[in-house]
């Protein structure tokens, strides 16, 4: 009998102009909760996609319990129990839960009818075995994405997986779902099931993880066991050198306000208040940030200030100049920058180049437009220097951006925006699906822009964030600013009651 149920042994693979895996030696023991870690671009999802059989080794070989597998394709890694649940959700919206978990595989009462009853009621004793509590009826569209995230591990486990490989499974959850899901994880490894865990964040390997492996530049830099190690070895491994894992920022007085928002209230789709009157100031200088649990009213308050969304009453400025109902290219004219939440919505195009993305919002202005025509020696030249100087990997400025990994993509991003040199910078999310070394360096160019005397609104689900760079905190609860707080007066537990709504006082749960 072999220590490990999983064994890949010299794996390689190339892809045009890039080596993603090379020699990579990867094992896993049954039934343990093994976290994959390294930089965007380390070939974490390459390997990952090798052992589902989305891509095939350019050489080495895969031994499952001892007996060496082709795995040729994701069919062939069902029939091997191995079961993937992606980064990005591989849902149908319009469907219900029961209907997407069997797509592909659907039950038959007979050749022509489908057995929607006996799938759900399989999918039921699924979820309560496991403690999951999914609706098998519910729409994927009315569910909350924590909640589809359950349906995707549900799918693998109603196709009898035994391995469970997560690509950053908490890279869109709040922090409750995350715990959450730390308990479903915890109770698949108690029933024997062996866990392939990729992820940026290291408090999340130390939360949940026996082992380690650590991928450098398509390499296996080391394999610890998780209680004989800690983030700051892993993060110096990851990224080979020395990491700050702690941001520090200098004091300094805000100027004047940049961004004023007085009374603004907003509506969604269904003529519904997700904004309610409300009041804030960001000033030069100054980093505000929103603190709340997801949902409250976060992305419609970027969306009204970036004019994505309509104000349906209220006023905003930038310094004197109401912004109030104009459209998202007057506001970007203006020196706004912005980072947004969903980057694959509204970030860039993944069908355009990486150096067409990088001039996005500016292509049809001087230097990289001449009349009609992009200035396309112009558009190279901007986007070898910022591929450089943030670090974009491949550094290859003709590759489509859907071939990026997705902290690559949120690189192209953030270096388009910031390089702007704007005067606001409204960033939601910014370091999402960042490795440590990328988010250590997007937070210093933040911190860069706020020594300029720039203002940054700071949007954010990663509370430590909050704290890390924010001089001010707004704590937003079901549409409303509950308090705002200086960084330096926050009282923690007092701040996550606030989040979740308690602890306020009459007044303002009236606002």
């Amino acid at each position: 009998m072999t220590e490990y149920l999983i064994e890949m042994k010299g794996i390689s693979k190339s892809f045009p102009l890039v080596l993603a895996n090379d020699k990579v030696d990867f094992f896993v023991k049954k039934g343990e909760i093994h976290a994959l870690v390294g930089e965007n671009g380390a070939g974490k999802s390459t390997l990952m996609s090798i052992l589902y059989g989305l891509y095939q080794p350019d050489e080495g070989e895969i031994l499952i319990d001892g007996i060496k597998k082709i795995i040729s394709n994701p069919n062939k890694a069902i029939e091997n129990r191995i079961g993937m649940v992606h980064q990005h959700f591989m849902l149908v919206p319009p469907l219900t839960v029961v209907e997407n978990v069997i797509l592909g595989m659907e039950p038959r009462k007979n050749y022509f009818f489908i057995d929607l009853q006996k799938a759900a009621f399989n999918i039921k004793t699924l979820s309560d075995q496991y403690g999951f509590k999914i609706d098998p009826w519910a729409k994927i569209e009315d569910i909350s994405v924590g909640i589809q995230q359950r349906v995707e591990i549900i799918k693998v486990l109603y196709r009898g997986a035994e391995i469970l490989i997560l690509d950053e499974p908490t890279a869109v959850l709040t922090p409750q779902e995350v715990d959450e899901l730390f308990k479903i994880l915890k109770s698949l490894k108690g029933q024997g099931k062996t866990i392939i865990f990729i992820t940026h964040k290291l408090n999340e390997v130390m939360a949940i993880s026996d082992q380690v492996t650590i991928m450098r530049n398509g390499k296996v830099v080391g394999t610890k066991e998780t209680s004989q190690t800690n983030t700051a070895e892993i993060a110096t491994l990851m990224v080979g050198r020395e990491v700050l894992l702690k941001t520090d920022k200098i004091e300094q007085l805000a100027g004047k306000s940049v961004l004023r928002l007085e009374q603004v209230s907003a509506f969604n789709q269904h003529r519904y208040p997700v904004l309610k009157s409300i009041n804030l100031s960001v000033k030069e200088g100054q980093i505000l940030g929103i603190a709340g649990v997801e949902g409250n009213g976060q992305a419609e308050l970027v969306e009204v200030i970036t004019g994505l969304r309509p104000v349906s009453s209220g006023h905003i400025y930038l310094y004197d100049l109401d912004l109030t109902g104009l459209n998202p290219r007057k506001i970007r004219e203006l020196n706004i920058a912005h980072i947004p939440e969903d980057r694959r919505k509204r970030g860039f195009i993944s069908e355009y180049s990486v150096a067409e993305n990088l001039v996005l919002g500016s292509h049809y202005r001087p230097p990289f437009a001449r009349g009609c025509l992009i200035n396309f020696p112009e558009v190279q030249k901007y986007a070898n220097e910022l591929i450089s100087d943030y670090d974009i990997r491949p550094a290859v400025k003709e590759n489509l951006l859907k071939a990026l990994s997705g902290g690559n993509q949120q690189k192209v991003i953030v270096a388009r925006e910031l390089y702007r040199k704007p005067n606001l910078l409204i960033a939601s999310q910014p370091t999402r699906g960042l490795d440590v070394g990328s988010i250590e360096f997007v937070h210093q160019q933040i911190l860069k822009e706020r020594s300029k005397g720039k203002a940054i609104l700071l949007v954010s689900a990663e509370l430590d964030e909050i704290l890390s760079l924010s001089d001010e905190i707004a704590v937003i609860y079901e549409g409303k600013i509950v308090e705002i707080m200086k960084n330096k007066d926050i009282d923690r537990g007092r701040l996550g009651l606030l989040m979740t709504g308690g602890g306020l006082t009459d007044q303002n749960s009236s606002k």
